[in-house]
């Protein structure tokens, strides 16, 4: 099962976003949407990314 775009209704593709966090800046391979760029962040991911982001913070 894929996922599509809601605004375009295209299958989204992997591409490296650059996300930035607590004032800390990462790349991360997400789908994205290839005709208006719109990336799809899933709640599993959003929650585990950025509770590293927390844990590598908290260690420095």
């Amino acid at each position: 099962m894929s996922t599509v775009c809601a605004q375009c209704q295209v299958e989204l593709r992997q591409r490296d976003v650059r996300l930035r966090y607590l004032g800390v800046e990462f790349t991360v391979g997400l789908p994205a949407c290839p005709v208006c760029g719109q990336v799809y962040i899933s709640e599993e991911v959003a929650h585990g990314r950025m509770r590293e982001v927390e844990e590598m913070l908290e260690s420095k």
